[in-house]
């Protein structure tokens, strides 16, 4: 039945399918409408099997092995529905059993459930009586246990009360206060207990107690203080020498302050309780302690008579007034003192310069940790009077360039202080140039909290100056030492140039330099941005450009001018070492396929050890961002001078190419893979050469022909009339950079054409 059934499939499979020798009659259609394998497969999907199978007449012999694989899977398929005596598949009929089974064993739990629920239930009703006698009877027993924990509460109380009583008929205070601090514990334990007439009975006593005590320890602290004079007051009222039992009442002064800070835990119950308001005790100001408050007790009633009542102290609309004149007050005397010396010396340098320190150190105390506000005026308005300011000016310069020319006539001007901590050092600036900043810096420090904008105008200029001035001295430095560019001492002051114009660039951000000029564009301070244009002035109010455009332009300038001397001295050495290299027999060296293995040309060697050597020495005498900027100036002076003088100025065998291309890819672009990782995109002429010279005789003669044809415009040739454009054809090989006319010079420097 299966074979029948699967050669009947068979068979309408084949007879749905249009074969080659038997066309249909319909007309031949429109052959770009005519319905593909894909499109066939989409209409009727089986025929998906036999174009898989038999795609065309020549597979035809493998339909007898398609029917029979067919016939088989058709097999097992009705083995695998064919049912059993219940009409049911094996698989199908063993899951309804094993369904069934499952029912009728949940039908047997619930059953199990009802019982034993019903059980319970019968069991629960019949204890109810005993469970509601056992109720009552624990209730009655927390009843009980609630009276008696109250009436100890009260015995407790009695207790502590006729204990305060004893200790205080035999002056004993300490156990007075020790008893009275218990009390006050049973009151904060109390807090949250709703019995208030037992909580209102616990307070008052503890009140009436403590009253006594702090009443009593207030009267010995007050004898005491004025036994010992408190408050001094200024001028004193009477003479302060000390008292004839000053040691005993040292003594009695200690045990009272003593005795005072261990009733501070009552107090402060007691205030709490008091208040009659809940509040997280973590977010209320701790209160002063009690020896304090008595101490402070005859200085708040002079505080009270001059700032309460009608006194004129005492202003509603200024209620600062009392903190603001004390300061004013303390600060005046300071401010006459400084105005009458700073006039007298004028003229005396180190005396002005230490009244300077001081005034500047006696202000930031004053805003740091005396926390005195702005609005209320410290010292450093006094200088600036015109002939005060005039001198700090001139003070600041006169130092700065004294210590410039220290500096640098020191030993160690040239040499940098990290120079053996490589992770500090990046920008291995020498000693003198880190010093300068330093000094700079120092000086902005000094002039930051000045309260007018135009004084520190007048001071920035005085940086800018200097800075102009120091980059001069590095110039005539720089001259100096230009006879040897590669040594020591000319790398330390390209470091230097580096290293301040980094930091003026940083200082180009900075929040308080661009306050500063929004000031000065602002108050239009000439002497800060000189003959500026409209469009000039615009770049700077909108923050565009910066106050140090004009340094940092000079100083790249200066940076530029010595990396090129640099520049220039090693490719001397270069072009003196490769002269040899230059001038090698290109033309007649031997095919690749004469040797075995290639090696570096030996003219190439001593270019080649000059450039590792210079690149070693560059990289340990330059800072990291000078260095960047250095060897790929080298590479690509290298790149244009292998270029001209040694591929321009030869003529290439196929040996000579592959020699050059191997000395440039394996070992002139490897000297600088250590410091990126595609050098050779540094050397793109000298890269795309060698692509040039090293192509196959064929490719290269289709290029020079394509090249040729273009360069002539006789237009596309070919039989499509379809031709690659001479740019698209020469990035096919990977050259972008070279221009079509200096590849076909490239190509008239090969020696290995056909017939030659």
């Amino acid at each position: 039945m299966a074979a029948v059934t699967a050669q009947a499939q068979s068979n309408v499979y084949i007879t749905n399918v249009n074969m080659p020798e038997d066309p249909p009659e319909t007309p031949n259609p429109d052959p770009s409408q005519s319905p593909g394998p894909e499109q066939e497969s989409e209409l009727n999907p089986d025929l998906e099997l036999l174009w898989s199978q038999l795609p065309d007449l020549k597979s035809l012999h493998l339909a007898g092995e398609l029917l029979e694989r067919l016939q088989k899977e058709t097999e097992a398929l009705q083995d695998q529905v064919r049912s059993e005596a219940d009409g049911f598949p094996p698989r199908v009929s063993s899951a309804l059993k094993a369904a069934q089974k499952a029912s009728e064993n949940t039908e047997e739990l619930l059953k199990r459930e009802e019982q034993v629920s019903e059980d319970l239930s019968k069991h629960l009703e019949t204890a109810r009586p005993c469970m509601e006698s056992f109720g009552h009877a624990f209730h009655q027993v927390d009843v009980i246990e609630k009276h008696m924990k109250y009436l100890q509460c009260l015995q407790r109380t009695e207790d502590l009360s006729s204990s305060v009583q004893q200790c205080l008929m035999t002056n004993s205070v300490k156990e007075a206060i020790s008893a009275v601090d218990q009390m006050a514990a049973m009151v904060l334990g109390l807090k949250e207990s709703k019995c208030s007439h037992l909580q209102s009975f616990l307070l008052q006593t503890l009140q009436f107690w403590h009253k006594i005590l702090k009443d009593r320890l207030t009267s010995d602290f007050e004898s005491v203080l004025t036994s010992l004079h408190w408050p001094i007051l200024s001028p004193p009222t009477q003479t302060l020498s000390p008292p004839p039992n000053a040691q005993e009442l040292s003594t009695q002064l200690d045990a009272l302050v003593s005795q005072l800070l261990r009733l501070q835990y009552s107090d402060d119950i007691i205030s709490q309780n008091s208040s009659g308001r809940k509040q997280d005790v973590g977010s209320l100001v701790p209160p002063l302690c009690l020896p304090i408050q008595i101490m402070l007790l005859p200085l708040s009633k002079r505080f009270k008579f001059h700032f309460y009542g009608n006194r004129q102290t005492n202003s509603l609309s200024k209620p600062e007034c009392a903190k603001v004149d004390l300061c004013r007050g303390l600060l005046s005397l300071v401010q006459q003192k400084v105005q009458s010396d700073a006039s007298r010396l004028l003229y005396e340098d180190a005396l002005f310069c230490h009244l300077l320190e001081e005034v500047l150190h006696f202000e930031k105390e004053l805003r740091g940790p005396h926390s005195i506000p702005n609005s209320v005026p410290g010292l450093l308005h006094l200088l600036l009077e015109e002939n005060l300011l005039q001198k700090w000016l001139s003070m600041e310069k006169k130092m700065a360039l004294e210590k410039v020319d220290s500096m640098l006539s020191s030993e160690g001007a040239w040499s940098s202080q990290y120079k053996d901590i490589s992770d500090v050092d990046e920008l291995k600036a020498p000693d003198c140039a880190e010093t300068f900043m330093t000094l700079l810096q120092v000086i902005t420090e000094r002039y930051r909290g000045l309260p007018c904008a135009s004084a520190q105008l007048k001071f920035l200029e005085l940086q800018r100056e200097l800075v102009d001035d120091f980059r001069i001295r590095l110039t005539q430095v720089m001259k100096e030492e230009s006879r040897v560019p590669l040594g020591a001492r000319y790398c330390a002051i390209l470091n230097a140039v580096n290293y301040i114009s980094t930091i003026l660039s940083d200082w180009e951000d900075n929040v308080f330099f661009l306050q500063l000029q929004q000031a000065a564009v602002s108050l239009g301070d000439d002497s800060v941005l000189g003959p500026l244009s409209v469009t000039e002035l615009g770049r700077l109010a909108s923050l565009e450009t910066s106050l140090f455009q004009g340094l940092l332009a000079l100083l790249d300038r200066l940076k530029m001018d010595m990396t090129g001397r640099l520049l220039d001295a090693i490719m001397r050495e270069v072009c003196e070492k490769a002269y040899n290299y230059r001038h090698d027999r290109w033309l007649s060296l031997a095919s690749q396929q004469d040797h075995t293995v290639m090696s570096l040309s030996s003219s190439a060697c001593p270019m080649m050890l000059c450039v590792r050597d210079r690149l070693l020495q560059l990289h340990t005498a330059l800072s990291l961002p000078l260095f960047q900027v250095t060897w790929q100036g080298l590479a690509e002076r290298l790149d244009g001078f292998i270029y001209q003088e040694v591929i321009l100025a030869n003529h290439f065998s196929e040996g000579g190419a592959a020699q050059l291309q191997f000395d440039m890819s394996r070992n002139l672009f490897p000297l600088f893979g250590h410091y990126c990782k595609r050098p050779e995109n540094f050397f793109k002429h000298v890269k795309e050469a060698c692509v040039v010279l090293t192509l196959n005789v064929g490719s290269a003669l289709l290029l020079r022909d394509l090249l040729q044809d273009h360069d002539q415009d006789r237009g596309p040739r070919g039989p499509a009339g379809i031709e690659p454009s001479p740019q698209a054809a020469l990035n096919e090989l990977g050259v972008f950079c070279l221009a079509p006319r200096d590849v076909l010079i490239l190509l008239s420097l090969r020696a290995s054409w056909p017939g030659q």
